[in-house]
């Protein structure tokens, strides 16, 4: 199984793609991971990356590309993923459909995990960060909303929309049961 999960900052996309890495026995891709890994092991990647974080700008989807298909070329893809952080833009989902389409075969479904601007003020404001302030936030979560929305039309097709709201474990539960309606055999366009 391949799958992609978005959703706001916040909204638990991290917790729950180690649930269900644990859950289907599949590999957990962050690329928060994978930029922390480049930068560690000093690959020329990592020292890209590294300049633009320490001066504060987005790493250029090149190279985030660059870093995912490195990932996905790992033997413990071959039986599928969860892609937690990308892609984040249409561009970044048309090069990840051209990569999987030569590789590994399409993606089985996008979660976008959906909750309120308030759940997430809440949390990221109960993470205790300098940087987490009120109007922050809110301009991180305008600017994803911008960007978010034409990729979820991108994935309109195989996009499963959780309800984000509530304990760890019941939004668990929620993901389980909707990858498992998606992917029933009795439904029309799926293996």
């Amino acid at each position: 199984m391949r799958m992609i999960l978005t959703g706001l900052p916040g909204a638990g996309k991290g917790t729950q793609a180690h649930l269900l890495a644990q859950f289907l026995e599949l590999p957990h891709i962050s690329t928060g991971d994978l930029f922390r890994q480049h930068i560690a092991d000093r690959t020329e990647l990592g020292q890209t990356a590294k300049t633009y974080i320490n001066s504060g700008e987005l790493v250029p989807s090149d190279i985030t590309v660059a870093m995912v298909r490195d990932r996905l070329g790992a033997n413990d893809v071959a039986s599928g993923f969860i892609l937690d952080g990308f892609p984040r833009t249409v561009d970044q989902a048309m090069a990840l459909d051209e990569l999987l389409s030569d590789t590994l075969g399409p993606l089985d479904a996008v979660l976008d995990f959906t909750v309120s601007e308030q759940t997430v003020l809440n949390r990221m404001l109960a993470r205790g960060r300098a940087d987490d302030t009120d109007d922050v936030i809110r301009t991180r979560l305008r600017i994803y909303n911008e960007e978010n929305e034409p990729l979820l039309h991108h994935y309109s097709s195989i996009l499963c929309s959780i309800d984000a709201e509530g304990e760890v474990e019941d939004v668990h539960t929620r993901v389980v049961r909707a990858l498992g309606e998606r992917l029933s055999p009795s439904r029309p366009g799926t293996n």
